[in-house]
């Protein structure tokens, strides 16, 4: 957890090494943070010393770091910072800086830069028919249909090509319906069966 981050600003100084591992993609490159102050005597801003750091950068940052970096662009770089000390046998010891990096991204206060997103899908060509959802309701039968005008589910009457319409029907066959008029039943008085047999004689 104790882990010591820096933020540092400098220039890309050597071309960046990619490889690809097991574990993922690996890039590392060497990056150059001078120091500038304001020289009194000269009236002008001077380099001081250059501290080298060799940034490590993983999976996807790697790939984007690859594409993006190229020597002497300006950039910033936050990470986890881990000093090394090695000997070898014969040789001096040394000491090498270096920045498990979080984050890599060009300074835009030298420079300006076009950022474009990695792992999406591009989308759909403009003016690419798109096809149209069904519908899945039945119409009903006095809504005007898809084609036309509405027509009813089953005939009332089926046309007859030997009886065209206005024709009187076939002997034997009921009247429709709807020409059946309703007619008052009257009914008859009966009288009574002495005055019957009285008209009789």
């Amino acid at each position: 957890m104790n882990e010591t981050m820096v933020c540092a600003v400098g220039n890309v100084a050597t071309q960046p090494v990619f490889r690809e591992l097991a574990s993922g993609a690996s890039a590392r490159f060497r990056l150059a943070v001078t120091a500038r102050y304001w020289d009194r005597e000269k009236s002008a801003w001077t380099d001081g010393h250059t501290n080298f750091f060799t940034v490590w950068s993983n999976r996807q940052l790697a790939s984007n770091a690859m594409a993006s970096l190229n020597v002497g662009d300006p950039v910033v770089v936050q990470g986890r910072l881990k000093v090394r000390t090695e000997s070898r046998e014969g040789q001096q010891g040394w000491t090498s800086a270096d920045i498990d990096a979080v984050a890599i991204g060009h300074d835009l206060a030298r420079g300006t830069s076009a950022f474009r997103r990695s792992g999406r899908p591009e989308p759909a060509a403009a003016g690419a028919p798109t096809r149209p959802e069904p519908d899945w309701e039945t119409p009903a039968a006095s809504s005007p249909g898809p084609d036309g005008p509405a027509h009813p589910t089953e005939p009332a009457h089926p046309a007859d090509p030997a009886h065209p319409a206005g024709s009187p029907p076939p002997a034997g066959s009921a009247p429709p319906v709807d020409s059946v008029k309703s007619r008052p039943q009257t009914r008859r008085r009966r009288e009574p069966a002495a005055a019957a047999m009285a008209a009789a004689t």
